[in-house]
């Protein structure tokens, strides 16, 4: 499994939480920035991370900013791109089994850092069910088409 993780400056404490513990587990990611506390612009980062994860470089993208919430508009924003904000476990997994979410984001305003790590658990654990749900994304895909296609 191979990890995309990037943070706007909002999100730097909690992604280095995150990278200690996917290296802990052996889990390979490369971290997308940013590095520093200085101000930065979080779709800066969330579109390189969501351009590996949709072009299959990555298998997921975790995305953190202070609420979680403008990193994962800007990644949404991407075609072929599902991330997800969440801030409980129950979401984490049923976001990966009902929505083939492909990117998590969290905030580090919003949650501590060992619930972070059950989050990604979760997220990392989780597979998609298929059946219903299938029929449920390729909806939104044709949403992605008639968008992309109208421009």
């Amino acid at each position: 499994m191979k990890i995309a993780l990037g943070c706007d400056h909002g999100g730097l404490n909690l992604k280095a939480e995150i990278a200690s513990y996917l290296k802990s587990q052996n889990i390979e990611f490369k971290d997308f920035g940013t590095y520093t506390e200085e101000s930065c612009d979080y779709a800066d980062i969330a579109l390189p991370v969501a351009e590996a994860v949709v072009a299959k470089e990555f298998d997921f993208g975790i995305l953190i900013c202070g609420t979680g919430i403008g990193i994962g508009i800007a990644a949404n924003k991407v075609p072929g791109i599902r991330a997800a904000l969440c801030s409980d476990t129950f979401s984490a997994h049923a976001t990966r089994e009902h929505n083939d979410a492909n990117i998590l984001t969290m905030g580090e305003r919003v949650v501590g850092k060992g619930l972070a790590i059950d989050i990604v658990k979760a997220f990392l654990g989780a597979e998609f069910e298929g059946d219903r749900h299938v029929r449920r994304l390729e909806k939104i895909t044709k949403i992605e088409e008639k968008y992309r296609n109208n421009k």
